[in-house]
């Protein structure tokens, strides 16, 4: 004989249709919203690119002239094209040689010459093979001791920094991001035996800056970490 109060214990533990609805929903969003976020952005980029580049391009060159539509993303293909020439151009003895005559011309613009050598510096470290990138991720104490902090590091402090700190061990430069937006942040130097290293990339240390500490490296969920 069936008992009825096992019976309805278990129908009212089955989840009912608005829930099952809501729960599919919002697997739904999870699923959808990273692809369109993804699509919007790189239509979003094409866009900007084409309206940047393509009124510098002559008409009779514009595929639009003789196939009727605008496709978008032919302004990265000319791009990409013409960076390509300036940068074969420029690794000849020619194209060095119009470079450093460009470049003393600029030395002798005060203005434009500040602007000129730092967007030359950024765009070095940025896009030049041979410059160093950030090496690990760290942990430090900042703003102060007891508050850690995620960093980055990029290099061993060298010349006038490390000669007059006097700190009798050797400093690490240490790029501590802020969130969410890690491309800005604080240089800050560090005691060698001060940084903590820690064993996740780059790419995971600062996929946890960005996500205000969501998104742990391997998929851990911190809502799931051992409780001290």
């Amino acid at each position: 004989m069936n008992d009825p109060l096992s019976e309805t214990s278990s129908s009212t533990q089955r989840p009912g249709v608005l829930a099952r609805l809501r729960s599919s929903f919002l697997t739904g969003i999870v699923v959808i919203l990273p692809v369109a976020l993804t699509i919007w952005l790189l239509w979003s980029l094409l866009g900007w690119v084409d309206g940047f580049v393509l009124p510098l391009v002559p008409e009779r060159f514009q595929p639009e002239q003789y196939i009727g539509i605008n496709l978008r993303g032919v302004g990265i293909i000319f791009f990409l094209v013409f960076t390509i020439l300036i940068g074969w151009i420029a690794k000849g003895l020619i194209g060095r040689s119009l470079i450093r005559y460009g470049e003393n011309v600029v030395d002798r613009m005060p203005f434009v010459r500040s602007i000129y050598s730092g967007a030359k510096q950024i765009a070095e470290t940025v896009f030049a093979q041979s410059e160093r990138s950030f090496e690990e991720a760290c942990l430090v104490q900042y703003p102060r001791k007891g508050i850690w902090a995620i960093g980055f590091v990029s290099t061993e402090a060298r010349g006038e920094v490390a000669r007059r700190a006097e700190t009798g061990s050797q400093l690490l430069s240490v790029f501590v991001p802020t969130t969410p937006n890690p491309t800005s942040g604080f240089l800050l130097f560090f005691p060698e035996e001060d940084v903590i290293k820690l064993d996740m990339t780059i790419e995971d240390a600062a996929k946890l800056v960005i996500s205000a500490g969501l998104v742990y490296p391997n998929g851990i969920d911190p809502r799931k970490l051992p409780k001290a």
